[in-house]
């Protein structure tokens, strides 16, 4: 559905994007993370036709984007990151003239609006002022004008950022129904929403791809520091050597609150102490009030391939 080539976008002074490639099969979800300034957003905006490329090309179904750029529009919903939506229309006179705009046929264009309305859960609002709607809402009939065309392929950027829980949780759901049909490129800092939801993940960093793979991929491969957390009562001087003694402990941290203390152990990747620790607590008798062992993330793989250089 998409494929991208040798992608770049160069500036007076700066590289935005550095000579990515890569491709999205139909019917996939596939998250697109990196830091700020990575690239993600320059990288939406050459696929979806608002910016040119310096070099390199890119293809939506089949057609490409610069060369062919009302075709490959034709397959393409877009959601941008700040959605520009008219404040003085109305939600459902906005999402006919943007169907008008995109060549929905007259005859078809207050079907499609009603489709669209029905799918966003808009309809309750229809006749409201774009103007008096929550950030939550607004974001929902951005979504509605990027469907109502009835694209293969949805680009969205930043679908939720700036909502409160709620709303995140509400727009979440109607992405992933959304997927069934479609394919969706995602761009998004929620790590655990990209675990939920993509099939697999790009990684973008200053400009460059780092990784494309599956999340469950990606932690085989990027294997980073686990932790386990070890709470105990009325601690003893040497449980701090004793703990960092251990095999597959990397560091240990102390923190101390009377009467109990809280340990953090960094291991290896693939090391549980646990039971380790738990064997050395009974030895020396130490009142353990708890240990939970946290396996390596989605985000400790992005911090891995973002951080430093």
């Amino acid at each position: 559905m998409i494929k991208v080539v040798h992608l770049t976008k160069r500036y007076p002074g700066f590289t935005a994007v550095r000579d990515i490639s890569f491709e999205v099969d139909k019917g996939e979800v596939v998250g697109f993370l990196g830091p700020n300034g990575a690239g993600k957003s320059t990288t939406m905006r050459m696929l979806t036709g608002y910016l040119p490329p310096t070099s390199g090309h890119a293809s939506i179904a089949g057609f490409d984007i610069f060369e062919q750029s009302i075709q490959a529009r034709q397959h393409l919903g877009y959601l941008p990151e700040s959605t520009p939506l008219y404040r003085d229309m109305r939600v459902h006179e906005y999402l006919r003239y943007r169907a008008s705009l995109k060549g929905v046929e007259g005859s078809k264009i207050k079907d499609r609006v009603g489709d669209v309305l029905e799918m966003c859960d808009l309809k309750e609002k229809e006749r409201a002022l774009i103007g008096t709607l929550s950030k939550g809402q607004k974001q929902r009939v951005g979504l509605a004008d990027a469907l109502v065309h009835d694209p293969d392929l949805l680009i969205l950027d930043e679908p939720t950022i700036g909502l409160d829980p709620n709303q995140i949780r509400q727009v979440r759901e109607l992405i992933k129904n959304l997927a069934h049909r479609r394919t969706v490129l995602i761009s998004t800092h929620i790590l655990p929403e990209v675990e939920m939801m993509c099939s697999r993940v790009v990684v973008i960093h200053k400009g460059r791809i780092r990784a494309s793979d599956t999340p469950e991929n990606l932690l085989q491969k990027h294997r980073s520091a686990g932790e386990v957390r070890l709470e105990l009562q009325n601690a003893g001087e040497d449980v701090h050597a004793k703990l960092a003694a251990l095999a597959g402990v990397k560091d240990v941290q102390h923190k101390k609150s009377d009467p109990d203390s809280l340990f953090l152990l960094r291991t290896e990747a693939e090391a549980d102490p646990t039971a380790e620790i738990l064997k050395l607590a009974a030895d020396n008798h130490w009142n353990v009030r708890g240990i939970v062992r946290k396996k390596p993330s989605l985000e400790d793989v992005f911090v891995d391939l973002t951080q430093g250089e």
